[in-house]
């Protein structure tokens, strides 16, 4: 097989080496618009990994890079998805992303019925929160007659927190400002609604080392998943892990408004509010610490007279051997797993979906098990 991977920074180098090591028989292209960079990261990896300069933005050149390929996996920004979804239902390739904004799901999905007559299957949402979580949580309605409650709880965390906020940046710093801004979905006695983010404030517990924790209302982590699940669960609701205290103390300054668009003018340049704020997260939530992950799906409900419970729950770290963040593990690992069942045929529907549709969730789960990352499941029934 030939997969397409776009973008050779975290996530796309991710992706790169666990298609490339899993299957030495197979060829990664790996294709950035940084032609040193994509050579580094392919040059790490091993000969099977093809490094080719590539801008994404360049329709016909994507269209070119396609020949003989049999996924293509976008490891870029979410903005270019929609025109890569259009550029790989012509060319008849399948595809799968990251996600990352729900407009841009929603105009892919708009595009399900040119998928289908091109036999192509489009899989957004690919990655942790939305993705892998997702997969969890429809998984586990299978194993009930009727579901009540899910409450899904994700969050990407440093080893070693530093005061004042606890938190080391992971991914994206304007990610991460989105998330605590905008809306977040869920379904309230069968209803879909809107509440806002950075409330819903609850203590969660692990297991050692980590014990109490507090997890909050944040946007974007489950996408689709609460519309898809209209009348089939009577509560749904996704919330962020963080150390305690640091909801309070971002919502603070969320408050006084250090994420507005008002423009601050320092000499000769102005930006807004946001702008020097999301810098500066970057210079002080950077400290170069290593990561974990930490994630639970808890599901409620019947199965036949017995009320059960349900909980997959995650603990992933960096990986010392590979130097590969914890980020890095749980977002690209199962978008590269999903893209080699697309490959392998394992996924046989065609037309543009989310994961938790087509993705057969006890395989995720084992095979995120060969890549060490383990997802428990406790089931209790009363």
């Amino acid at each position: 097989m030939t997969y397409l991977v776009l973008g050779a920074g975290m996530m796309g180098s991710a992706v790169a080496y666990d298609l490339a090591t899993t299957s030495p028989a197979d060829t990664v292209v790996l294709a950035d618009r940084d032609q040193a960079l994509a050579e580094r990261v392919a040059g790490g990896i091993g000969v099977n990994v093809k490094p080719i300069q590539l801008d994404v933005h360049d329709r016909a050149g994507v269209g070119n890079a396609l020949n003989g390929v049999a996924v293509i996996v976008s490891a870029v920004s979410y903005s270019v998805n929609e025109e890569l979804t259009r550029t790989a239902i012509d060319a008849g390739v399948h595809f799968c992303d990251l996600g990352g904004n729900n407009d841009v799901v929603d105009r892919q999905l708009a595009m399900d019925a040119e998928a289908r007559a091109q036999r192509v299957t489009v899989l957004p949402n690919c990655g942790l929160a939305p993705g892998l979580i997702n997969i969890l949580a429809v998984t586990g309605m299978q194993h009930f007659d009727a579901v009540e409650n899910i409450q899904l709880r994700v969050g990407g965390l440093p080893q070693h927190p530093r005061p004042p906020l606890n938190y080391e940046i992971v991914f994206s710093a304007d990610g991460l400002i989105n998330e605590y801004l905008e809306m977040s979905e869920v379904l309230e006695d069968g209803a879909l609604r809107q509440v806002e983010s950075m409330t819903g404030l609850e203590s969660i517990v692990f297991a050692p080392p980590f014990g109490t924790m507090e997890a909050f209302h944040t946007s974007g982590g489950i996408s689709t998943l609460a519309r898809m699940l209209i009348g089939k669960v009577r509560h749904l609701d996704y919330k962020t892990i963080r150390y305690p205290g640091h909801c309070e103390k971002f919502k603070t300054l969320l408050d006084l408004g250090f994420a507005g668009a008002e423009p601050i003018q320092v000499g000769s340049n102005v930006k807004t509010t946001r702008e020097f704020f999301t810098a500066l997260l970057k210079r002080k939530l950077s400290t170069g610490d290593t990561d974990l992950v930490l994630a639970r799906a808890t599901l409620s409900g019947m199965a036949g007279k017995r009320r059960r419970t349900l909980v997959y729950e995650c603990v992933d770290y960096y990986d010392e051997r590979t130097r590969i963040s914890s980020m890095m593990r749980t977002t690209a690992f199962p978008t590269s797993i999903a893209a080699r069942m697309l490959a392998q045929g394992t996924i046989t529907r065609h037309g543009v979906m989310p994961p938790e549709n087509c993705v057969p969730g006890d395989l995720m789960i084992a095979e995120l098990a060969k890549r060490g990352v383990i997802v428990t499941t406790n089931i209790v029934d009363a």
